[in-house]
This record gives structure tokens, sequence and C-alpha cells, in this order.
């Protein structure tokens, strides 16, 4: 069986990612992305750059959109020159972003009205397991979909876990990841900051968290940034103002408490409206008075 044709909205982090993870398994790859020259960039090992979304959705058996939010998948797909108009009828769509889950209902239901398939998809793992092909996605999906897109997911992830039989719940379970992710960095942030405020040695504070019940991935993985002085940003405060903001939006339609998540997303907020908004999420963390957080050795010479 011929594999189909993978067109790839979205070259950031993650999608340059899954974009070179399909590619090195042998799919034919489309691409395309808003920001001159990086599509052009990309398929100089390999793919086809397009302008829009439209002419790259009209060679694409499969359409997998990696952008941030619902307002830039809505742009992608039905904007000027969108893919959804350009698509072939029984064609699958593939949103991976971090959405509200009635949202992702509802553009089922579009997508499914214009002849063409959808699958609800979100992904985690970050950039460098998007570019070993060892990412997570969490989809939901009718079976019609699923068949068309199947040989794509997996070739894209390692673990592709298939939640139900229609949109929703891959996003429901990407969002309740994304509570604990945002309240893990928030409470990495914390504990670091009073480690800091009481005089321990961050680094050694660093080591023995680490190694003790205390840990977390997001401790181990957000804090290196910290102790290094790095804030470059591999997932900004702001998704996570947004991400949490999802989150709460959606306990809140059934008036379901998330105190935690909440205070998580008020931490974030003061870092965004203190000028961190576009730094690494473990910025979160210079919300904190009278701490000297550590320079990283490249800052100091």
């Amino acid at each position: 069986m011929t594999q189909p044709t993978v067109g790839i909205i979205g070259l950031g982090a993650m999608g340059a990612g899954i974009a070179k993870t399909l590619r090195n398994n042998g799919f034919a790859i489309h691409v395309c992305d808003v920001r001159p020259g990086v599509a052009e960039a990309f398929v100089a090992e390999g793919g086809t750059a397009h302008a829009t979304t439209a002419a790259l959705a009209a060679v694409s058996d499969v359409v997998v959109s990696v952008v941030v939010n619902a307002a830039q998948t809505e742009s992608v797909l039905f904007g000027e020159n969108g893919a959804a108009a350009a698509m072939r009828p029984g064609s699958t769509f593939v949103m991976c972003s971090t959405v509200d889950p009635s949202w992702s209902v509802a553009l089922e239901a579009r997508l499914n009205a214009l002849g063409l398939h959808y699958v609800d998809a979100p992904i985690s793992g970050g950039a460098a397991k998007a570019a070993s092909g060892q990412m997570t996605m969490m989809t939901s999906a009718q079976p019609e979909a699923y068949a068309a897109a199947n040989a794509v997911l997996d070739g894209m992830a390692g673990k592709v876990y298939r939640l139900g039989d229609k949109a929703g719940a891959g996003s429901k379970v990407k969002i309740i990841n994304q509570l604990l992710a945002g309240v893990h960095i928030a409470v990495a942030a914390e504990a670091m900051a009073l480690g800091l405020r009481e005089g321990v040695d961050a680094a050694a504070l660093y080591e023995v968290i680490t190694n003790s019940a205390g840990n977390s991935w997001m401790f181990e993985n957000r804090m290196a940034h910290v102790l290094a002085g790095d804030y470059t940003p591999l997932s900004a405060v702001d998704i996570f103002v947004k991400d949490l903001g999802l989150v709460l939006d959606t306990a809140r339609a059934s008036k379901f408490p998330l105190p935690l998540a909440a205070t998580a997303h008020q931490m974030f907020m003061q870092a965004s409206t203190a000028g961190f908004a576009k730094e690494d999420d473990s910025a979160v963390i210079k919300i904190f008075p009278g701490i000297t957080l550590p320079e990283g050795k490249e800052k100091k010479a």
C-alpha cells in the first residue's frame, strides 16, 4: 500500500521535528510556514515547500497542523488561501494544538460537512522527542479518520494513544496533562526560589532534589534552565498562560474547583505581565522577590 502524502503546517520547535521524523520514515513531505525562508531551509534536505496552506493542502492526503492555538488553526484552515477549501474530499486534517475540547468537537463537524476527516491529536514531549520520533500523541477520531491517518500518526510519534471514536477526548487529556505540567513548573520554581532565599547552593539543591522523592520531570528539566541562567524559550511563559486558561475554562463550565491550577495560572500571568512573556516558562521563578538567580557560566565571563 502506498504511503499517504503528508503536509506539515508550522515548522516551529515541534513541527520541524515532526516533519523531519516523517521524512526519515520515508513519507513524501510538503511543508508550509508563515516565516520567510523557514520552509525552504527545511526542504534543503528533502521535501517540497509551499507558499500557502492551500497549495500544500491540494497535494496532501493528510495535513498535519502544528500551530500555537485555535485562532491560528482557524486561519490555517479558513483564512486567505486556507487549507480547507483546497483539501481533496476524503483527505484528513490532523490538529496538534492545545485547544478547548469543545472547539475541537465543533471543528470536526465543520470539516466533516466538507467531506474531510479530522483527528483531534494534541502532542507532548518537546522538540527533542518530536525530532527523534518519540513524542506522545493524545488522539481521538472517528474510525474513518483513523483508517486514513494511522500510518502517519504511527510514523510521527513513539506513543499514539487512541482515546475515543470522536473528537474531544484527545484535547481533554492534553489539557489535563497541561494542568500537571504547569503546576509542576510553578512549584519547581517556588522550591528553587525558597532555596535561593535561604542561601542554599542552587546546584547542590538541584542535585539532591533530582535524586530524592521530591523530584519531578519538570523540576529536573526546567530548573536546569534556571541553573544555566538560560531562558531561551523552548516553551514560553505565555504558553502556560494560554494552556492553564483552557484548563480553568473547561473546569469552570462544570463548576469544578481547581485551586492549584488557578494559583499556577496566576503565577504565569504575573510573570507575563512583568515582561517575561516570551521567555522560557522556567522564567516564572522571576516573580519571587529578594532572590539572586544564577547567571550561568557563559554569562559571568
